[in-house]
């Protein structure tokens, strides 16, 4: 973040961590979406997600299945996989708190169009903003997986919906990686994030940091 948040003419917010509190709900649903195939793969599939927060379900389950249970990739695996994730997580996101400071930073942006870029599946962001009343907020739009972070933000620069002067507002490694490789500013905020060492990290890459949404104001 080099300048004033009123100077940028694009904020790209992710969801979990950021706008929802809803980490601990996506952690539990790979918990529970996995444990048929034995504690200690449910675990291990936990502790992959936690270590690579903003990327997809669907990578995420890719690995599962290749790396964790040893096996060749199943269509009807990775579709049972998906099922009892999105079940799982449906009512957590629905119930979940939504970030205070929200409403008076978008009228303190005003100058500025507003998108979501999720590692969050995009149909089911969609359908969540829109049932909380939430949606309005991002006049820019609501953007998920299976897309990735990277292909979001570079399509969408292209589509000049992304402005140069941008700010990448995230809570995990892989937002600042993405954001950094677009060429976005970026904070990192830290009340909600599932990264254990983010104060070497951010130290480390002098990084902008505040706790949540409403430090920004």
């Amino acid at each position: 973040m080099n300048k004033d948040i009123t100077e940028y003419r694009t904020l790209v917010f992710d969801c979990d961590g950021v706008v929802l509190n809803s980490n601990k709900v996506k952690t539990q649903a790979f918990y529970e979406a996995a444990k048929e195939h034995g504690h200690d793969a449910a675990q291990a599939l936990v502790d992959y997600h936690v270590q690579n927060g903003g990327i997809s379900r669907y990578a995420k389950f890719h690995y599962f299945a290749t790396d964790i249970l040893k096996q060749e990739f199943d269509k009807a695996l990775n579709l049972d996989l998906l099922e009892k994730f999105a079940q799982a997580v449906k009512d957590g996101l629905m119930k979940c708190e939504v970030a205070e400071g929200l409403d008076e930073l978008r009228k303190k942006t005003k100058q500025a169009n507003w998108l979501i870029v999720s590692g969050g599946d995009q149909a089911e962001l969609r359908e969540v903003f829109s049932k909380r009343n939430l949606d309005h907020y991002f006049d820019g739009g609501i953007f998920g997986s299976p897309d990735s972070k990277d292909t979001i933000l570079k399509r969408e620069i292209i589509n000049s919906n992304i402005n140069p002067s941008a700010l990448f507002l995230g809570d995990s490694k892989y937002d600042y990686k993405a954001s950094s490789e677009a060429g976005l500013d970026f904070v990192f905020l830290s009340d909600w994030t599932e990264v254990n060492d983010w104060p070497s990290f951010i130290e480390n890459l002098n990084l902008k940091q505040k706790g949540n949404l409403k430090g920004l104001l």
